[in-house]
Order: C-alpha cells, then structure tokens, then sequence
C-alpha cells in the first residue's frame, strides 16, 4: 500500500491518497509530465512491478488497452483526491479514521493493518492524541483492536456503518466506473 502525501515546507505532510493492487504510481508520465508535486511512500509491504518511466511513456501508443487503463486510473484517482479532501475538512476523526482503515484493508486484501497510531495521525492530518481517542471509541464498539503497530478489523459491517458517507461516496462511483468500462 502506498501514500500519497502532500508535502510542505515545514516538513508537515497529509495523505492525499491511497494506492494498493488496483493502481498505479506515475501518474503524471502518462499526462506527459515528468515531475509531480506529491510524494509516494510505501506504508505496508506488498509485491509490485517496476517499469522505466520513459519505456511505459514509449510503449503507450503501442497499447491502447493499457493507455485507457491508466487514464481510468487517473481519474479514479482525482475522484478519491477530491472526496478525501472533503472529508478531511467535514467528518470526524472517528469516522475518517474507519473510512481509511476501510480503504487500507480494500488496497491489501487484509483486515490486519501494520499501522501505528502516529502514522494514522500523520496520514489523517490530525493529533496523535485526536487518533487515540477515535481508535478508543472504534475499539470500545468492537469494531477494531488496536495494538502497539497493528490494528485488526474485527466487525467490518459495523465500521462501514460507521465510516463517514464518503466511503460509500467512492465504492459506489467506483462501481458504476466499473459497469460503464465493461
């Protein structure tokens, strides 16, 4: 699972996005842009390919299927950018932090996640002492366990119930993007 961060001068970053087994980092080489102003850090460990960025830009016209995948990609991509966004500045912490385990626990097939709560607070723009306190509530419902570094999803229902609508929000646009490609 990789983040994508939004870095600033003062050292500070929030997450901005989230990549697991159905993206693709680079985006902006398929745009035709060489650089970007984000930051990609691998947060939980995975298999990947790695492919030169001036070979995938080279071989795009020769692959029209992968070309179209990855603009699908990109625009998946701004949607969950954009609906984050709003979430981060309209819900709860609790309810942010159960629609991102949720997205976690989607991008690697795992309801256990190698997290720390100061990783979770940097990648939800909140206090660590902001995440403590909505784990403790998700905890207290049963929903998580929280341990030093791991957090397991025990009742999946019960936290997309408690998830902020945004959640619902992307998994529904995603699969009406998955209907319409087919």
């Amino acid at each position: 699972m990789i983040s994508i961060l939004s870095m600033f001068a003062d050292g500070k970053s929030v997450e901005v996005g989230l990549v697991g087994k159905e993206g693709f980092i680079g985006l902006p080489l398929v745009a035709g842009f060489r650089t970007s102003p984000t930051r990609s850090i691998a947060q939980i460990d995975g298999t990947a390919f790695r492919v030169d960025g001036q070979a995938l830009v080279a071989i795009l016209p020769e692959c029209p299927k992968l070309e179209r995948s990855l603009q699908q990609f990109s625009q998946i991509s701004a949607m969950q950018i954009t609906q984050i966004a709003a979430c981060n500045r309209l819900h709860e912490v609790h309810e942010r932090l159960a629609r991102w385990l949720l997205m976690c626990a989607d991008r690697v097939d795992s309801n256990s996640l190698p997290l720390t709560q100061e990783f979770l607070a940097q990648m939800l723009g909140t206090r660590r002492s902001s995440v403590t306190v909505a784990a403790g509530i998700l905890q207290k419902a049963g929903m998580i366990s929280s341990g030093r570094g791991d957090v397991k999803i025990l009742n999946r229902k019960k936290l997309e119930q408690t998830a902020c609508e945004c959640y619902g929000i992307m998994e529904q646009q995603l699969k009406e993007w998955q209907s319409d490609s087919r």
